[in-house]
C-alpha cells in the first residue's frame, strides 16, 4: 500500500520514478560539497593571508564576500522562475561555469575594486549553483519523497567545510592564498561544469495542477501572507546569526589561543556534525509540526552561540561545540529546504523558496562585515556571538507564530 501511495502521490506531481534521472543525486552530492567548499569556505580560511599580502583591511576585503551574498540574494528571485518553467540544467552548468570565472577572477585581483567585481559576478554563480536550484530540483522530481533526497545531498554538502577548510588550510600553508585559489578553481572546473551538463539533462517534469486561483497567480497571496511575511523576518534573524557565527569561528578560535589551522580543523568538523544532524531531521519531522521544529531549532541555534561566548576554552571544548552548532545548522538547511512545500505545496517552490530566503541571504551578505564591525565594538568575538544568540531567540519566537491558515503538516506532499 505505502508504495501504490508513493507512485500515485509521484504521478499526480510529475514526479513518477521514470522522470527521476539516477545520475542526479550524487552528481548534486558532489557538486554541493565541492561549490560550497571552494567558493564559500574557502574564503574564512584565507582571510587573514589575504589581508596580510595585500594590505586591504579586514572590514574591506570581507566586504567584497559581502557583496557576493547580497548579489546571490538579488539574482536567486528571477533564477527561482527561470527555475519553476525550465528546471536546472542550464542554470546550474552555465552557473558552474560563472564560478569558475568568479573563483579565477579573485585569484588575480590587482586591486579592491576588481576584487569586489570578481566576488559580484561570483554571487549570481552561488544563486545559480548553491542549495536553492539543488532544492527546486530535488522538490520537482522527488516529489512526496523529496526529504529523503533533500536530505541525501545535504548530508553530502555538509561535508563542503570537512573537506574544504583543512585541504584550503594545507594549499594555504605551501602555496600563496592567490595560487590556492587558483588549484581550487581547477578542482571547482573538472568536477561542477561536467556534473551538472551531463546529470540534469532529464525532462523537468510538469508543476503540480491546482485550481487553486493563488497557485494560478504565482503564489502572490502567499507571498504576502502573515505567516510567510513572519517566517522570512524569523530565517532572517536566524540566517544573519548563523553566517555570522560560521564567518565569526575562525577568529573566536584564533581569539581563544587556537592556530588557525587548528581553527580550521574546528571549523571542519562543524560541517562533519552538520552531516550527523541532518541524519535525524527526517525523524524529527515525523515526530513534530512545522512551526514546533522551526521555533525549536532556530532557538537550538541560539543556544549554541551563547554557549560560545561563554566558554573560554580549551580548545577541545570549543570544537565540540562547533559540532554541536553544525547538528543544529544542518537541520535548519532541510528545514528552510521543506518550509515551503509543508506550508504552501511545491507549484511555485522555486520563486516562493526564492521570496523566503531572499532576506535571510542578504542578511548573510551583511553578516561578514557586520560581524567583524560588531566585534570591534563588542569588545572580541565572545561579545558578538552573546549578542547573536540573542538575534537567535527572537527570531524563535516569531517562528512560533508561522502556521499557516490551513493545518500545518509536519511532512506535508
Amino acid at each position: 500500500m505505502t508504495e501504490l501511495n508513493t507512485r500515485t502521490s509521484g504521478a499526480a506531481t510529475g514526479t513518477g520514478g521514470r522522470s527521476r534521472p539516477r545520475a542526479v543525486l550524487p552528481a548534486l552530492c558532489a557538486t554541493q560539497i565541492t561549490g560550497w567548499g571552494i567558493v564559500y569556505y574557502a574564503f574564512p580560511v584565507l582571510l587573514s593571508r589575504i589581508t596580510a599580502d595585500t594590505g586591504w583591511s579586514s572590514g574591506a576585503t570581507t566586504g567584497a564576500f559581502s557583496l557576493a551574498l547580497l548579489v546571490s540574494a538579488a539574482a536567486g528571485v528571477p533564477i527561482g522562475r527561470v527555475l519553476d518553467r525550465r528546471g536546472p540544467h542550464l542554470v546550474m552548468t552555465g552557473g558552474s561555469a560563472l564560478a569558475v570565472i568568479g573563483v579565477l577572477a579573485v585569484a588575480f585581483a590587482p586591486n579592491l575594486p576588481v576584487f569586489y567585481a570578481a566576488w559580484a559576478l561570483t554571487g549570481i554563480a552561488m544563486a545559480a549553483t548553491f542549495y536553492h536550484p539543488a532544492f527546486a530540483a530535488l522538490t520537482r522530481w522527488w516529489g512526496s519523497d523529496r526529504i529523503r533526497a533533500l536530505t541525501i545531498v545535504t548530508l553530502a554538502g555538509g561535508l563542503a567545510s570537512t573537506v574544504f577548510a583543512p585541504l584550503t588550510a594545507t594549499l594555504a600553508e605551501h602555496l600563496d592564498w592567490r595560487t590556492t585559489y587558483l588549484v581550487l578553481a581547477g578542482v571547482l572546473a573538472a568536477i561542477t561544469i561536467p556534473a551538472h551538463a551531463l546529470a540534469l539533462r532529464a525532462p523537468w517534469p510538469a508543476a503540480p495542477q491546482t485550481h487553486d486561483s493563488e497557485q494560478q497567480t504565482g503564489g502572490d497571496r502567499t507571498a504576502r501572507s502573515r505567516p510567510f511575511v513572519l517566517l522570512a523576518t524569523a530565517f532572517t534573524f536566524s540566517g544573519f546569526t548563523m553566517y555570522a557565527v560560521v564567518i565569526g569561528l575562525v577568529p573566536l578560535l584564533e581569539e581563544r589561543g587556537a592556530s588557525p589551522t587548528a581553527a580550521a580543523w574546528a571549523l571542519g568538523l562543524g560541517g562533519a556534525g552538520q552531516t550527523l544532524g541532518r541524519t535525524l531531521y527526517a525523524t524529527l519531522a515525523a515526530r513534530t509540526t512545522v512551526t514546533t521544529r522551526t521555533a525549536a531549532l532556530i532557538a537550538l541555534g541560539g543556544a549554541t552561540t551563547a554557549a560560545f561566548a561563554l566558554a573560554p576554552g580549551p580548545i577541545p571544548l570549543l570544537v565540540l561545540l562547533s559540532v554541536l552548532a553544525g547538528v543544529v545548522r544542518g537541520n535548519l538547511t532541510l528545514l528552510q529546504a521543506t518550509a515551503v512545500t509543508d506550508r504552501w505545496g511545491s507549484t511555485h517552490y522555486g520563486r516562493l523558496s526564492a521570496l523566503l530566503t531572499a532576506p535571510a541571504t542578504l542578511a548573510a551578505a551583511l553578516a561578514p562585515w557586520a560581524g567583524a564591525a560588531l566585534a570591534g565594538v563588542l569588545g572580541g568575538y565572545g561579545g558578538l556571538f552573546l549578542a547573536l544568540s540573542g538575534a537567535s531567540f527572537v527570531a524563535a519566537a516569531l517562528a512560533m507564530r508561522t502556521a499557516p491558515r490551513e493545518k500545518a503538516r509536519s511532512t506535508g506532499a
